[in-house]
């Protein structure tokens, strides 16, 4: 969660652009019934800056996981790698759900470690996932 003020109109911007969804899981804030967290896409404790290009929306779980990291260790490769940057990359390019919608998969070294450092195969989100597709409300759609 951010440390400095962001604006309403700028929140709400931004809100609007991730299509009120994480950046990171794409859980839909309509899904869990609670707003998201203004996210530092290069967070403020490395010298990220509060202004739209920086900024993105997240869960409070993946943004709790994230931190202050920007790189993780791939599980593959043992490389370490940029996470995933959801303003400036695909998100289908770098990860992919399973054919039932619960587990997010890796398509590249970014995706991987993204996966691995924000925990997004978390127990509890993977039977949370299993509900909201037998509703009929996940994986979602592209906007």
């Amino acid at each position: 969660m951010s440390r400095t003020y962001v604006p309403a109109a700028l929140r709400e911007l931004v809100t609007q652009s991730a299509h009120r969804r994480c950046g990171y899981c794409l859980t839909q804030e309509i899904v869990v019934g609670a707003p998201m967290e203004i996210e530092h896409i290069i967070p403020e404790a490395l010298g990220g800056l509060t202004v739209e290009e920086n900024l993105w929306i997240a869960c409070s779980l993946c943004n709790e996981h994230k931190g202050s990291r920007v790189a993780a260790r791939d599980p593959l490769t043992g490389e370490t790698v940029a996470l995933f940057h959801p303003r400036r990359q695909v998100w289908a390019e770098h990860l992919a759900w399973s054919t039932d919608g619960t587990r997010l998969m890796g398509r590249t070294p970014t995706g991987r470690a993204t996966i691995v450092a924000l925990s997004l195969n978390r127990l509890a989100l993977v039977r949370s996932r299993r509900v909201w597709a037998r509703a009929g409300w996940h994986p979602p759609r592209d906007p």
